[in-house]
């Protein structure tokens, strides 16, 4: 199994107390750490402007740029977003913004993308927020739009949603082929469909029972579009809750719920960690994350996607995880 880690970037309230002056030092920092320790193979941010569980004034830190001053302070480590939303940006625009960051980053530049969900955010940034058909047709052309600027240097897709006539992306992704796509989501008529058509990886639950379900349709849809199931990564993202004992753990979720409480109360501060970490198979000692996560892994999990809500104030959670768990999965 591989491993990706998120970077707190405020988005879920994961830099609350940190002064703005100092968030980038935070991201930096955490950025570098993972850079320079082989247990992880990249760091990933999230594409949201407002944060959840409920949009507040605290930070959140725009994805992209982040991208891009990362590709600048690290060397090694590859760098994700979970997930661009393909609304948000003029997608032959976006093209040329992944392939400017993956020269920037000598060639380690992912490009996660999907049809975005964030109603609030959507609207109050003038977007709108179209049907559900609407967005993931805008996705399924933005991906096509993406294909042609990164082999070809020059985009042209007369589509419903966009139109460009002759867009010239240069200079190219340094990465052959152009940069690797991850679509994340898992709805099963056109999300999976579409990951068939045209992913390097996926991004779905890691709930055994859902993972086993999306995997199952998206099998089918590789046989329906002709391409290889087994060519295309599954990954997942995992809230994580680690400790050397289930009390340490425990209060790694005490800590999350009174960190969020101030802005949504006590009672929906109870049920978000309930409903991110109820089902995770990362929460628990090392050797239960490794029993829960390895079923995952042997149902096809391929890569794990971690976040710890508290990696901007402590990464014991990250040090311990690093040696114990990932050795005994990788």
């Amino acid at each position: 199994m591989r491993f990706g880690l998120f970077v707190p970037q405020g988005w879920r309230l994961d830099l609350v107390g940190i002064e703005p002056a100092a968030q980038w030092e935070v991201m930096r920092g955490l950025a570098q750490r993972a850079d320079a320790r082989p247990e992880w193979e990249s760091i990933w941010v999230y594409d949201h402007f407002h944060t959840v569980p409920v949009p507040t004034e605290e930070a959140t830190h725009e994805a992209w740029t982040l991208i891009s001053a990362f590709g600048a302070v690290t060397s090694r480590v590859r760098l994700g977003q979970m997930c661009t939303a393909i609304s948000y940006r003029n997608p032959v625009y976006l093209a040329k913004v992944a392939a400017t960051a993956d020269i920037i980053s000598g060639g380690r530049v992912e490009m996660g993308i999907g049809a975005g969900w964030y109603e609030h955010e959507w609207r109050a940034y003038g977007y709108g927020f179209p049907p559900a058909g609407e967005r993931l047709r805008r996705l399924d052309e933005g991906v096509q739009i993406f294909r042609q600027a990164w082999t070809t240097g020059v985009a042209t897709l007369d589509g419903e949603d966009y139109q460009v006539d002759g867009a010239i992306v240069r200079p190219l992704p340094l990465q052959e082929g152009g940069i690797p796509l991850w679509i994340a989501g898992g709805g099963e008529k056109k999300t999976l469909r579409i990951a068939a058509k045209y992913a390097n990886y996926t991004n779905f639950s890691g709930v055994i029972e859902e993972f086993t379900r999306k995997s199952d349709i998206l099998r089918d849809h590789c046989a329906e579009v002709g391409t290889d199931f087994d060519a295309i990564t599954r990954t997942a993202n995992f809230n994580v809750a680690i400790g050397a004992t289930e009390a340490e753990v425990q209060q790694r979720l005490d800590d999350l719920r009174a960190r969020l409480a101030p802005f949504v109360g006590e009672e929906a501060a109870a049920l978000r960690v309930q409903e991110q970490f109820g089902t995770s198979a990362t929460v628990g000692t090392p050797e239960q994350i490794v029993e829960k996560l390895g079923k995952v892994g042997d149902l096809g999990l391929a890569y794990a996607i971690l976040n710890f809500p508290e990696s901007a104030y402590d990464t014991s959670g990250i040090e311990l995880f690093e040696r114990e768990v990932i050795p005994a999965l990788r």
